[in-house]
């Protein structure tokens, strides 16, 4: 049986060659362009990729190699430099930078899938490849759509990206939810949403109260969310607006709207 560490390398080589050969079609103006993410330019979002990349790229080699990992003194360094780079630098070293990345998490055998520790500076304690992994295919995905978005009003986040992602969610990155929402919007509402996704097919709870926090799918919920699972990982990062959302995407109950779940979900 494929394993999540497994698909999630899988679907970040996969990520790393449809976002590459996109890339490489767009002109000077298309890299000045506004793209989907929130005031950020097509090359500002490929230098943030690229930057990304190169900064796990060293805290996995430094956990390979038993070597501390890097300092943040590193990361602001990293940024600066990147920060300096016209946009045609942007796309062309998010390239390398990438390619490199991708390779070597393709490179790690089964027992350092499984077993390697890195540290991050962020997290209080060392992280399993599998956390790290997935925290990179959310971010590489999601930032992929908002490049996608940009030149087709139909972009998708890709199967999968998705696939892994929606077990990702609410299992070793259900902390995002605490960073990302905002359960004020619904003015100390509580309400239980139950979630019945598509393409794959996969059914999870959401309490929104005081917290957000991921459980059961209950039958008694409140209201229901039917969508499909590429567009619910949307809806949860801010990437759901009108213009972009599938017609098969439905909210029974009155507890709770489509808009309501919006402004929960307003997005980085």
């Amino acid at each position: 049986m494929t394993t999540l560490i497994d698909r999630t390398i899988a679907a970040l080589r996969t990520n790393h060659d449809d976002l590459s050969a996109l890339v490489r079609r767009l002109d000077a103006a298309d890299l000045e362009r506004l793209s989907s993410a929130s005031e950020w330019t097509v090359a500002q979002v490929l230098s943030h990729l690229g930057s990304g990349a190169e900064i796990g790229l060293a805290s996995l080699r430094a956990a390979l190699t038993g070597e501390d990992a890097p300092a943040q003194d590193f990361n602001q360094s990293v940024w600066a430099r990147w920060d300096a780079k016209g946009p045609k630098e942007h796309a062309e070293d998010f390239l390398s930078a990438n390619a490199e990345l991708v390779a070597t998490y393709e490179s790690l055998d089964a027992a350092a899938r499984e077993g390697l520790q890195i540290k991050l500076g962020f997290m209080p304690a060392p992280a399993s490849v599998t956390l790290v992994a997935g925290m990179r295919l959310n971010e590489a995905a999601l930032h992929a759509w908002d490049i996608e978005a940009t030149f087709g009003p139909k972009a998708v986040i890709a199967p999968e990206a998705t696939e892994a992602l929606v077990d990702f969610l609410p299992g070793p990155l259900s902390f995002l939810v605490g960073f990302i929402g905002k359960p004020g919007a619904l003015e100390s509402r509580p309400v239980t949403l139950r979630v019945e996704m598509s393409d794959p097919q996969r059914a999870l709870g959401l309490t929104i109260g005081e917290t957000i926090e991921f459980g059961e799918p209950s039958e008694s919920a409140d209201a229901v969310l039917t969508v499909p699972a590429e567009a619910w990982l949307r809806l949860v990062s801010g990437r759901l607006d009108a213009a972009n959302t599938p017609g098969s995407v439905n909210v029974t109950g009155e507890a709770v709207s489509l808009d309501d779940l919006r402004r929960v979900f307003p997005g980085f």
